[in-house]
């Protein structure tokens, strides 16, 4: 099977030589990418996470502040994005839609949600010499910034952010232009992650308090479902073309016994299945919470199962 085939290439590209023509002519260690215009934001963070949890277990005690739950969610996200942004995934994205597909879907739908869900805003701060905490807490106050936080942190405005890159940069003459330049390309991966994280951090800690919760976990679960229906709608004729919407992008296609018409069919049902599952799960979570919420207003008893 194409999806088999695709999985036994991504395990094995770095630890041993690729027998498809082609691929075997490339020198291994070329399959790895170190773009510094993504790795050295990316390293930031990860530092900068790092030196603030400490600090901030240092003075408040371990697990305080940021817990050891999130902690894991962040690196485990971090892990995620560096991989899809460096392994040979990477380079087989620039030459086989699935695999470009699966690379996103790493970034907006694993790596941004469990970054999200670490809220590093909080570390962040505290990776800053105390020095400097006020002042920056301040800047953040400015009308410059809280006013056009305040509109894009908004559940609606991010849902369409998040909907226009996943929309804009499937359209062909955008897809194809990030496939020759290095810098589209990067300014493509970034949108993606970038309206991901707020997509998904304003869902997952949007302000609010008693009814409010309530309201939001409700705007939560409607977010997501537009965001299922949208993507599947692309994915949906991602699937059903009978035309290359970008033809330059299944160069290797061949070599998994696919066309390049095939190879972007199978990137389209990988946007509609499991991106939809995961946003699905999502919507499934919120609207767990929503109920338990409601039901704890109401005074109902939690039930609890005999072991």
């Amino acid at each position: 099977m194409p999806a088999l085939s695709l999985l036994a290439l991504l395990l094995g590209l770095a630890a041993a030589p690729a027998m498809a023509h082609g691929i075997s002519d490339v020198d291994q260690g070329r399959l790895w990418s170190f773009d510094p215009w993504l790795l050295a934001p990316l390293y930031m963070v990860g530092i900068g996470f790092y030196v603030g949890t400490q600090r901030l277990w240092h003075h408040a005690g371990g697990g305080r502040g940021v817990s050891f739950g999130q902690v894991g969610a962040f690196w485990t996200g971090w892990l995620i994005v560096a991989l899809a942004l460096t392994s040979p995934l990477h380079w087989l994205g620039e030459r086989l839609f699935t695999a470009h597909m699966i690379e996103h879907e790493l970034l907006m739908v694993v790596g941004a949600p469990l970054m999200a869900f670490a809220r590093i805003n909080g570390a962040l701060m505290w990776s800053l010499p105390a020095s400097l905490r006020p002042a920056a807490g301040r800047c953040l106050n400015w009308p410059i910034v809280a006013r056009p936080w305040a509109v894009i942190s908004h559940p609606v405005t991010a849902t369409a952010l998040h909907g226009l890159a996943l929309w804009a940069w499937h359209a062909p003459p955008l897809y194809a232009w990030a496939l020759e330049n290095t810098a589209i390309h990067r300014l493509q991966h970034i949108s993606f992650f970038a309206t991901a994280l707020l997509f998904w951090w304003v869902l997952l800690h949007g302000r609010g308090v008693g009814r409010s919760v309530r309201l939001r976990d409700g705007i939560a679960i409607a977010c997501l479902f537009l965001t299922v229906l949208h993507s599947g709608v692309l994915g949906a004729l991602l699937t059903l073309s009978t035309r290359l919407w970008i033809p330059g992008q299944g160069a290797l296609a061949g070599e998994f016994g696919l066309s390049p018409l095939e190879d972007q069919q199978l990137a389209g049902i990988l946007m509609c299945v499991p991106m939809g599952m995961l946003y699905t799960g999502a919507a499934l979570f919120f609207g767990y919470r929503w109920l338990t919420t409601i039901a704890a207003d109401a005074g109902v008893p939690t039930v609890r199962h005999a072991g």
